[in-house]
């Protein structure tokens, strides 16, 4: 369009249309589906649980199977694979993701209760936030730490610390399950900024597949041995912790945190103790105790102050919009 100001033409551009409702919801529905998704993962400590192969059986099968799955759709994936240094990274962010974090889960749930990991991984989003305040610059503001700090409470109820009766869990699973997190951290803090430059399904692709072959090469014949006896349910497992856990669930993760901060995203894995307690009652037949109901409403309370904000955010700019 073509207006004169002052007698002196000149090009007026249109404004750009308001997407309207939906787009102002989207980091929200993010974190619905990130919170959604964390359902679905915590199951994967029964999971553990139940699957008669040790660690390095299961980290195998499970990521080389999503490897392969989406190394079957390599030619539908969007965007450019990452290159030079990103390459690098991607390898090695596979390698600590993919092949040192599973089997220090798993080598902490066999020694331990399922229950209990999934009380442990409440820490998790701590190591993910520090990690992303350091490496990434990211701020976290009062609401953030009061979400954080109801579901450290949280935990520490539903474990019931106060019993006189209260025994920790065995100290090694404790500190197994606890180091895996560091490595797990890698996947947003070397994952993140690669976004920018390649696309977030070929990273995840190239990583597993790199985190695959070291695992190959340290556990490949047992674990072929294994899959071998491996029955039905147990594939079906495996099947879910590949497809859903790790090519749906990765890469759900990957497209929240391009867009939301680290320690937001995070927030999210709080959900993982009160879900996961459930499971491993209802599925492993483990003991129920009050303390775990309390703990799972502190944590709840933790999510709705810490995540607050965020939906507020959405809902006053589809307001405006």
């Amino acid at each position: 369009m073509i207006r004169k100001s002052n007698g002196v033409p000149t090009v007026v551009l249109p404004r750009p249309r308001k997407l309207g409702l939906l787009s102002a919801f989207v980091k929200p529905l993010h974190l619905v589906l990130l919170l959604a998704m964390n359902c679905l993962w915590a199951v994967s400590y029964s999971a553990f649980k139940a699957l008669p192969l040790d660690a390095g059986g299961v980290a195998t099968l499970r990521f080389g199977l999503a490897g392969l799955v989406l190394l079957l759709a390599w030619r539908w994936l969007p965007g450019v694979a990452p290159r030079g240094g990103d390459l690098v990274r991607t390898v090695a962010m596979g390698v600590s993701v993919f092949v040192f974090a599973p089997r220090l889960q798993v080598a902490g749930v066999k020694l331990g209760q399922a229950a209990d990991a999934s009380v442990l991984v409440a820490l998790e989003p701590l190591v993910a936030s520090v990690g992303a305040a350091i490496f990434l610059r990211e701020h976290i503001g009062p609401r953030r730490w009061m979400g954080f700090a109801l579901g450290v409470v949280g935990m520490f109820v539903m474990v019931g610390v106060w019993r006189t009766e209260f025994r920790w869990p065995d100290l090694t699973a404790n500190v197994l399950i606890f180091l895996s997190f560091f490595c797990e951290t890698s996947y947003s803090i070397i994952g993140k900024p690669m976004l920018t430059r390649a696309s977030l399904f070929k990273v995840l692709t190239l990583a597993l597949l790199a985190g695959t072959m070291v695992n190959l090469l340290i556990d490949g014949g047992p674990t072929y041995r294994a899959a071998l006896q491996l029955p039905p349910g147990g594939w079906g497992i495996i099947a879910y912790l590949a497809v859903i856990g790790t090519v749906a669930g990765y890469s759900l993760w990957f497209i929240v945190i391009r867009e939301a901060e680290v320690n937001l995203a995070a927030l999210t894995v709080f959900t993982q103790p009160v879900v996961g307690v459930i499971i491993a009652v209802v599925w492993l037949d483990e003991s129920l105790r009050w303390g775990q109901l309390w703990g799972s409403l502190v944590i709840v309370a933790g999510l709705v102050i810490g995540l607050s904000r965020q939906i507020r955010a959405g809902q006053a700019q589809s307001l405006r919009s």
